[in-house]
Order: structure tokens, then sequence, then C-alpha cells
């Protein structure tokens, strides 16, 4: 059975020596047939160049050369479609996920028939109010999807084919992985580790990044934005309600009504709503302009192969020669 490992590389170059060499270590107690592919997502920092030195020494290293910085997500869905494996394992570059771990993911995925072995956090390492933002996001995704198994867990995993398979065939432009990965069902287990903090550098997804990422997240796989506006709507149309109630009543009963402050308020509060609304609203239309355009997600500048290096640039639906 052939093994491939899956890795976005984004300006890692402090770690790569070691990167290498522990996936290295840890695919070769699975077997000495398997397969690396490190997918260079516009790195800037030399990562590139040690790359391209292990592709020559080892011909089971195989990079991967972007056009350009497509985002985790699309890096992923690169080296997946070009992975080759019976048992095709994706893993963050940061090694804040062990590879040590790979071989019990592949032993699970085989003693226990499963066809999914993800990797559970237990704990995370690292910066404090990080990890209570990431604990407090998961906790809530779990709540407002309809999927199970998704709390503690991200990219890191080992699938089988039909698996991946099934993964792949899902052509959607915002690719929440874990999400994706949880919704094609198969038989899914877990292996539970401890995320360590990075061992060099910096994280690569800023604040910003992330919020995006859960925005991805949530409104690719949740109705609840749409069910908050109705609900908020709801509530709105019915404390307007008993407003007008009072309002009649106090007319009816002689009380004029002073000042313009409430009136103008309630106008104001109304009209926010309206734009967090429309705000909901034009997110679903803009990611449904986005599936529409039908491009390309990603496009390969060059891949490092020594069975087939190439110039060509590739796109996950097209190949057109330079």
């Amino acid at each position: 059975m052939k093994i491939s490992l899956v890795i976005p590389i984004f300006n890692e170059n402090g770690i790569i020596e070691e990167l290498i060499d522990r996936i290295t270590k840890a695919l070769s107690e699975i077997s000495s047939f398997y397969e690396i592919i490190l997918v260079d997502d516009g790195s800037s920092d030399g990562s590139l160049q040690q790359l391209i030195k292990h592709t020559k020494s080892d011909n089971r290293i195989k990079v991967i050369v972007l056009s350009r910085n497509f985002g985790h997500p699309l890096a992923y869905t690169a080296g997946l479609e070009y992975a080759t494996g019976d048992y095709v394992a994706m893993m963050d570059g940061d090694l804040q996920d062990p590879p040590e771990l790979l071989p019990e993911m592949y032993r699970k995925l085989i003693s226990e028939d499963d066809d999914i072995i993800s990797g559970k956090r237990t704990s995370r390492k690292g910066n404090i109010i990080r990890n209570c933002i990431f604990s407090a996001f998961h906790s809530f995704f779990k709540k407002a999807v309809q999927l199970k198994g998704l709390k503690d867990t991200g990219n890191f995993c080992m699938m089988n084919r039909q698996s991946l398979n099934a993964l792949l065939s899902m052509k959607e432009k915002t690719r929440y992985l874990p999400g994706m990965r949880n919704y094609i069902g198969f038989k899914q287990g877990y292996v539970e580790y401890v995320r360590e903090d990075r061992i060099a550098g910096k994280s690569k997804m800023s604040t910003g990044k992330l919020c995006l990422l859960a925005a991805d997240a949530i409104f690719s796989f949740s109705r609840l934005p749409i069910k908050l506006c109705f609900s908020i709507g709801f509530l709105g149309a019915f404390i307007s309600l008993i407003a007008g109630a009072y309002a009649l009543y106090v007319k009816i009963a002689g009380v004029a009504l002073k000042g313009w402050s409430s009136t103008v308020l309630s106008i104001y509060f109304i009209g926010s709503i309206q734009l967090i609304f429309l705000g909901i609203i034009g997110e679903y239309i803009y990611r449904i302009y986005k599936e529409s355009q039908k491009r390309p997600l990603y496009f390969i500048k060059k891949i490092y192969d020594q069975k087939k290096t190439t110039s060509s640039v590739i796109t996950n639906n097209s190949t057109s020669k330079n």
C-alpha cells in the first residue's frame, strides 16, 4: 500500500529541515513505499529553494509550486489532487501536529476498518487567549452545524483512497476542509493528542485570517446566519407591535407622548438591524457569485518530481503548456 502525505508550505524556512527529517522517519515506520507532496503556497523566504534541494536527494519528495499564494485550503487541494497513494494524509507544515502520530493513524485505519482517522486535540500549548478563541469557535461550530464529531479536529488526518475521491468530488470555491471531510460521511475515527506550539517563526494565520476561516466554515455548513436574521426580525416585529399598542393606548387615554429621542433611536436601531441583515444576505450572494464564475481553484507554476518534472501552467481542471 502506497502512502501519500500532503503538506502546504508558506514561509517555513526555519523548520523545513526538521520537518522533512521527522516526517520521513514517521513514514518509514509504516512503509518504504511512500511519497511526500510539499505544496509551496507562494513562499518568499527561501523555503522553495530548500524544498527543491530535497527533491534532488530523495525521489519520494515532490514539490508543487503554486503561481501565487492561494491560501491554506487550496494548497491542500492541489496536493490532494496530485497524490497517488492508497492512503493519503494531511498535515500542516508548522510541526504543531506531530508527524509521529502518522503510524498510529495508519494502524487504526487498517486494524479498525476505519475510512478516515482525524487528529483530535485534547489541549493546546502556546498563547492562552488564542487557544481559548479556538476552543470557543469549535464549540460554537459544532452546535451550529448538523455534522457530528467536528469539535477539536483540524486538517491533520489520514484517509483511504475512497474517502479522498469523495472529498475531491466536492468542487466548491470556499473550502473548509475539516467540515468537508466530515460531511462526506464514511467511518471516521480519531487519535487524540496535545497540539504543540510552533517551534520557530510566527503563525501565518493572523486574527483576521482566522475570522475569515471561521466565516467560511459557518456560511458553508450552517443556516445559522439566516435563521438569526429571521429570529431577530421576528423579535423586532413583536416589540414594535407591543410599542404600537402602547402608543395607541396613551393616545386614547389622552396622554401626550413627549420628546423625539425615543423615535430617532428606534429608527437608528431598526436601520442598523436592516444593514446587518443586508450584509449577511450580501455575503451569501457573494459566495454564489464566486461559485458561478467557475474559475480554477489554483494554478500550478511548476512541479518538481524526478519522474515527471514539468513547467506547465496547471489548474485543477485544465492544463495549458507554456
